[in-house]
């Protein structure tokens, strides 16, 4: 069983990053002096007794200051601590695992994940799920190619990197257009 503060820290990641992404970093930051900017709504306080009892217990060693937290803080706790509460045994070894990833990297590796993210966030949501696409190709590689893909793309130069990006992107696209083929076995077990 994990102790509390692990497990408060692990609830506070996953509040301000998903945990597919610890990119985001360790959000909370208060708002932005003067409030929300034009067109946003400032986020309404979380009151403790609305969390679950579950969630109380997560995040028992922020009752005592959990009034005095920035709203978009509770918000962030509280959604926080219900993904970790919905999480299945393997989903929470593996977060585990992230964040002591995170916790290794230095600053500049904080930071430069973050600005990736936020990038990543900018773009439109089909770029985004072509992108999520590749990454999941990317992973179903042999370790042997995978590790081949990282040398190339390390050797590379900016241009060279373009390119191979370029080439990526066409042959996704052409990937979709193509029709799904039928196959051979499938025609003959067919009755006629």
């Amino acid at each position: 069983m994990i102790n509390k503060r692990k497990a408060l820290m692990l609830a506070l990641l996953l509040a301000a990053a998903p945990a597919c992404a610890l990119a985001q970093g360790v959000g909370g930051q208060p708002p932005a002096p003067g409030g929300p900017g034009p067109g946003q709504v400032a986020a309404a306080p979380v009151p403790w007794s609305s969390l679950s009892p579950r969630q109380q217990q997560l995040l028992g060693s922020m009752a005592s200051r959990w009034g005095s937290l920035p709203a978009e803080r509770q918000q962030a706790l509280a959604r926080g601590s219900q993904r970790w509460l919905n999480m299945s045994t393997q989903q929470r070894s593996m977060a585990r695992q992230r964040f002591q990833q995170w916790q290794r990297l230095t600053p500049k590796q904080r930071q430069t994940l973050r600005q990736r993210w936020q990038r990543f966030k900018s773009l439109p949501p089909q770029q985004q799920q072509a992108i999520r696409q590749s990454f999941r190709q990317f992973q179903r590689l042999p370790p042997w190619r995978r590790r081949m893909l990282r040398q190339q793309w390390q050797r590379a130069t900016p241009e060279q990197r373009q390119r191979m990006m370029q080439r990526a992107w066409q042959k996704s696209r052409q990937r979709q257009m193509m029709p799904m083929r039928r196959f051979p076995a499938m025609r003959a077990a067919r009755p006629r």
